[in-house]
C-alpha cells in the first residue's frame, strides 16, 4: 500500500467526522476537512492544537457534484494524492416519519448521506486506481441493517444505500488494491441527536457511544495491513 498519509474526511466539523479527523491529525496525517460550514471546520482546526498545520479546510456541499469536483481538485493539488476517504457526513430531520416527511427533507438526506458519499468516492477513485492503493471508510448506522421508526425512512434508505455502495467497492475494486469498510454504529452522542423529534436527555446520552468510539473503528480499518480488509463493523453501546 502507498505510504502517503493523506486523507479526506467529510462531516469533519462535528461528531464522528471531527473525531476521526483529529485522531488522524495526531498521527501526523494530512487531513482535508470537508463540511458545509467553514466555521465548524475552523473549530476542528482549533481543537487539533499542534497538529493543525496538517489540516486543510475545505468548505463544500457534498450534495453538489460540481462543488465536490472543485474540492477534489484543490485537495489533490495540495496533497498530490489521497490514500484514505472517510465519508462521515450525515443528516436527518425532526419531521422524519412517513406521515410527516417533506420532499425537501427527503432530498436533503439522500443528497448528503448517500449521493454526497458517491460523489466523493468517484472524485478520488481514479487516483487510487492509478496507485493501486486506497481505503474508503463509510460511516453508516445500524439503521442500515434494520429499519426503525426512530431513524425515519429517508435516513434508513440512505444508509442501506451506503452499505450497498461499500459492498460494491469491495466487489469491483479489490483487484485495484482498493478496500472499503462500512461502520454501523448504534446510538452516538453527537449533535445530530438534536434533530430528533424529542432529543434525548443527558442521562440517555451518557449511555450512548462516543464519537471517539467510532473513530477507533475507523482507525482499525485504515491501519490494517494492505492484505486485509474489514468489510463491516457493527458497534453498539454495551
Amino acid at each position: 500500500m502507498n505510504t502517503a498519509k493523506t486523507t479526506v474526511v467529510t462531516g469533519a466539523g462535528s461528531g464522528v467526522g471531527q473525531a476521526i479527523a483529529l485522531a488522524l491529525a495526531k498521527q501526523n496525517w494530512k487531513v482535508a476537512l470537508v463540511g458545509r460550514r467553514e466555521e465548524t471546520l475552523r473549530e476542528t482546526v482549533k481543537q487539533a492544537g499542534s497538529a493543525a498545520g496538517d489540516l486543510l479546510v475545505c468548505p463544500c456541499d457534498i450534495g453538489d457534484v460540481k462543488a465536490v469536483g472543485a474540492m477534489a481538485q484543490r485537495v489533490l493539488e495540495e496533497f498530490g494524492a489521497v490514500e484514505v476517504l472517510v465519508n462521515a457526513a450525515g443528516t436527518n430531520a425532526p419531521r422524519r416519519a412517513l406521515e410527516a416527511l417533506s420532499l425537501e427533507d427527503y432530498h436533503a438526506m439522500i443528497n448528503t448521506n448517500l449521493n454526497g458519499a458517491y460523489y466523493c468516492l468517484q472524485a478520488f477513485l481514479p487516483q487510487m486506481r492509478a496507485r493501486i492503493s486506497g481505503t474508503i471508510v463509510n460511516i453508516v448506522s445500524d439503521s442500515g441493517k434494520q429499519a426503525s421508526p426512530k431513524a425515519g425512512p429517508a435516513y434508513v434508505m440512505s444508509k442501506f444505500g451506503l452499505a450497498g455502495l461499500t459492498q460494491s467497492i469491495n466487489a469491483e475494486e479489490r483487484g485495484n488494491g482498493i478496500r472499503a469498510c462500512a461502520i454501523f454504529p448504534g446510538d452516538i452522542d453527537t449533535p445530530l441527536l438534536n434533530k430528533r423529534p424529542a432529543p434525548p436527555n443527558a442521562e440517555a446520552r451518557a449511555k450512548m457511544l462516543s464519537s471517539q468510539d467510532v473513530a477507533e473503528c475507523a482507525l482499525l480499518a485504515i491501519h490494517l495491513p494492505p492484505r486485509a480488509v474489514v468489510e463491516e463493523i457493527l458497534i453498539r453501546p454495551r
